[in-house]
């Protein structure tokens, strides 16, 4: 996984905590929602990268 992919999987990230963060705050389900599906998919992308890393040092 590169740097930019790295810091962007990040930023993903934490925008997604700070969605989930304010729809609590907000009792706003839907912006707590996103925030968790953001958070997910920032996952799901460092799974793959992490794969991706893997077969490339065989």
């Amino acid at each position: 996984m590169g740097l930019g992919d790295k810091i962007s999987n990040s930023a993903e990230e934490l925008g997604g905590k700070a969605k989930e963060a304010t729809g609590n705050a907000t009792d706003n389900d839907r912006l707590k929602a996103e925030g968790q599906a953001d958070q997910v998919k920032a996952d799901a992308k460092k799974v793959g990268e992490s794969v991706k890393d893997e077969f490339k040092r065989d």
